[in-house]
């Protein structure tokens, strides 16, 4: 059966499925950027705040992709921890407009990076510098260089600015991370 199934796979006949963990700051974006993400026809009109979690499904041509969207309240940031082990990417979102807050969204990838269900794993990143259309918006490389992404060695990861309002700069990280998931994955 494990032939069959990579053959279905390739001929795209069958997707394979990944977990991935949405995580960041409250009013980060994540719920809107996971809701964008979905097809026209499943998207929610009105965005409320995450209260714990919700599990989100998206296909991609090769993927089909269970989300759960973690609240980032102060409150509900120790359950993070519960799902690491079931993730096999992650999707990290960044409000680049909130600059006094930057130093919490730091503080929290560490804290995420060095937790032992994820240090030693090859989980791929998909960083979203969201907000962009916001005039106090800062550029992805500056948010980049504020979270010191280059120290990451060890985890491919990509950072993407957005808009997710407009769905601008999705479709460009939901690629990267389909296409390295691709390779991880078979």
């Amino acid at each position: 059966m494990g032939l069959f199934d990579k053959l279905a796979g390739w001929l795209g006949l069958k997707k394979k499925e990944v977990h991935v963990l949405c995580l960041g700051l409250d009013n980060s974006g994540k719920t809107t950027i996971i809701n964008k993400l979905k097809p026209s026809n499943a998207q929610t009109q009105d965005i409320v705040p995450t209260i714990g979690f919700s599990i989100e499904k998206f296909k991609t041509s090769s993927l089909s992709f269970t989300v759960f969207d973690m609240s980032g309240q102060g409150r509900y940031r120790n359950l993070w921890e519960h799902y690491y082990k079931e993730g096999q990417a992650i999707i990290f979102v960044i409000d680049s407009s909130d600059k006094l807050r930057m130093v919490v969204a730091k503080e929290e990838l560490d804290t995420l990076l060095n937790h032992p269900d994820i240090k030693h794993r090859r989980l791929p990143i998909l960083f979203f510098a969201n907000k962009m259309d916001l005039r106090d918006a800062i550029s992805s490389v500056k948010v980049s260089q504020l979270l010191s992404l280059e120290n990451i060695k060890d985890k491919p990861w990509h950072i993407c600015a957005s808009d997710a309002l407009k769905g601008e700069g999705l479709q460009e990280g939901v690629d990267w991370l389909q296409g390295i998931l691709y390779v991880i994955l078979l």
